[in-house]
């Protein structure tokens, strides 16, 4: 009596094939989830971007509009200062007269 080789699914092949099955369900769900986190890391990383680069600007305006003001107070000091030298050397005058 010969024994034959079993026909069909066994036990085995049904236990290695669900094996597989998780494993690849594991690592799809794995897949997802660092592409979920990468994109919102990227979208986090675009909007910072942003910021920096608007703020950047308004930081060159700033400083731009600072160096106007250093100028104009300048301006505005050599101003106050010829027309203090003026005052004061008006009374001068006259008392040498």
């Amino acid at each position: 009596m010969k024994r034959r080789a079993p026909r069909g699914i066994t036990g085995g092949t049904l236990s290695i094939a669900l094996i597989a099955m998780t494993i690849v369900v594991i690592l799809a769900l794995v897949k997802v989830y660092l592409s979920n986190r990468i994109y919102r890391e990227s979208r986090t990383i675009n909007k910072l971007t942003t910021e920096v680069a608007a703020l950047k600007e308004e930081h060159s305006i700033l400083q731009l509009h600072v160096e106007r003001l250093k100028y104009k107070v300048k301006i505005a000091d050599t101003l106050f200062n010829l027309d203090d030298s003026e005052d004061e050397e008006s009374p001068a005058e006259g008392a040498a007269q």
